[in-house]
């Protein structure tokens, strides 16, 4: 005999997946495992019955945000110039001085760049 179809509101058909580094993974894996329960059953148990402490993060305001992303393209563009930099100073085309001269600005800017940065979080 067939076991009666559980209601909608019983199903489980939602699926929640997360990656983990080989440590987390070892300490989640014995956690559950001394639990007795499936992964699956442990992690319903714990988050929906709220027995884990959750430390919400400040949400960054849209000032915040737009200044990542200019910080996040500058250094792009940084990286770029410098890798185009090595590599005509590489191939012969610019002058050792001329290579010189071009990271050290680059290394300024970067330098302003993270100095910014670092001003912001405090």
């Amino acid at each position: 005999m067939a076991r009666p179809p559980k209601d909608e509101s019983e199903r489980l058909t939602k699926t929640v997946a997360f990656r983990l580094t080989v440590a987390d993974y070892t300490a989640y894996r014995a956690k559950f495992g001394v639990s007795g329960m499936s992964q699956s059953e442990f992690f319903r148990e714990h988050i929906l019955a709220n027995t884990t402490q959750v430390i919400a993060r400040a949400v960054a305001s849209a000032d915040t945000k737009r200044a990542v992303f200019l910080l996040q393209k500058a250094s792009n563009n940084i990286n770029q110039l410098a890798h185009r930099a090595n590599s005509e100073n590489l191939a012969g085309v610019l002058s050792e001085q001329t290579y010189s001269q071009i990271l050290a600005q680059l290394e300024r800017l970067n330098d302003f760049l993270v100095s910014q940065a670092e001003g912001t979080r405090r």
